[in-house]
């Protein structure tokens, strides 16, 4: 299939869900089977000539263009093929097409980009992101005039909503990832956040979080099951395994052991 990369990271997660969840729900087996044996038909992930992601299934990415839009880098957020435990040479090429782009960008393309770069686990070019993604839009000087207006809408111009609930993510992407199918803490933490804590923070597999961390080390963590579901949580190297109850909460010191 040819076209734009984004389209092929879509249509292959969107198989790949629906082929999940007939196994899980025992129902349309045979449609199930098909998208099976269309999935490798996809166009992959390609590096290019630059080290770059493709953008396009041809290489013709252009290193010099600084345009707002990163499409192609969907799969590593929001996205999770893309990821540096299973494809690390996809992650680094992914790097490479995020540097070329830049960091300036519209207000939702800021927001994107703060996403991206925590994926990478670069939270201090993510909270310098987040920062001009916050600062005041009607800037003359700007080239861009991404930011955010005094009410605090994110400024394409004019406000676009994407920006702000992008942001947020961001925010959350620097302190708590799950994607991978574990609870990664304090994943892309930056220098300017080195004492905080959050409560209330969910996580996926129905997981509630409580943690505080303090000169950039995790303090305690608890977490609260919601599904009963057996939880990965990992931290600075460190990884636990262990089965949860359904309502219970399960507390934690900073260097993951049982409290």
């Amino acid at each position: 299939m040819a076209g734009p990369t984004m389209d092929h990271q879509i249509i292959r997660a969107l198989f790949k869900s629906v082929v999940e969840a007939s196994s899980i729900l025992k129902t349309d087996e045979a449609f199930a089977e098909k998208l099976t044996t269309m999935i490798p038909k996809i166009a992959p992930n390609q590096i290019g000539k630059h080290g770059q992601l493709q953008e396009w299934l041809e290489d013709k990415d252009n290193p010099e263009s600084h345009h707002r839009h990163v499409s192609h880098l969907w799969s590593v957020y929001p996205g999770s093929e893309i990821n540096y435990e299973d494809t690390p040479e996809l992650m680094k090429a992914a790097k490479q097409s995020l540097e070329f782009r830049g960091d300036n960008g519209t207000g939702w393309s800021l927001a994107w980009k703060v996403n991206f770069w925590s994926r990478f686990k670069d939270g201090n070019r993510a909270y310098k992101l987040l920062n001009v993604l916050l600062s005041p839009a009607e800037i003359p000087e700007r080239k861009i005039r991404g930011g955010s207006y005094p009410n605090l809408f994110d400024a394409h111009p004019p406000f676009q909503i994407d920006g702000n609930f992008g942001g947020a993510s961001g925010i959350l992407e620097m302190l708590l990832q799950s994607h991978l199918d574990k609870i990664q803490l304090l994943p892309a933490l930056p220098n300017a956040l080195a004492d905080g804590e959050v409560k209330g923070i969910v996580a996926r597999g129905g997981f509630e979080l409580a943690f505080s961390w303090k000169n950039s080390k995790l303090q305690y963590v608890e977490i609260t099951s919601k599904k009963g579901e057996p939880c990965v949580l990992e931290y600075n190297g460190n990884t636990i395994e262990f089965d949860t109850k359904a309502g219970k909460t399960y507390k934690f010191d900073g260097s993951l052991n049982k409290k």
